[in-house]
């Protein structure tokens, strides 16, 4: 338990809502003004999802403490690898997702689908 009340709690969700909003809309209102966007950040712009499906993907499918057997045999790491080589020859965020979905799905709910 915590030694907050529940009124200190609800303030400081909103609190931090409230700034994430206002970092979020402060983009926006920025871009909304500048008639055009400078090449050098339109270029670094196009980097962001890539790292942020990196950055939310990598965590998931490196475990902790493996072992070689469960590193090697993991349907998460086959998934991940596989989707690694659709995003390095495709170039394409949403086709990586697709393959690496299906892929996680079939290794894990393929055998149980055919038996």
């Amino acid at each position: 338990m915590t030694e907050w009340s529940h009124i200190r709690i609800w303030a400081a969700i909103a609190g931090i809502g409230i700034c994430t909003y206002v970092i979020r809309l402060s983009f926006v209102y920025l871009f909304g003004r500048i008639d055009s966007v400078p090449p050098r950040v339109e270029q670094t712009l196009r980097y962001v999802p890539a790292a942020v499906l990196a950055a939310l993907v990598v965590p998931a499918v490196v475990t902790v403490q493996p072992t070689l057997g469960e590193t090697v045999l993991d349907a998460r790491l086959v998934a991940g690898s596989i989707a690694t080589t659709v995003a390095w020859r495709t170039e394409n965020v949403f086709y990586t997702i697709v393959v690496g979905m299906a892929t996680l799905w079939v290794i894990r709910f393929g055998p149980s689908l055919i038996g």
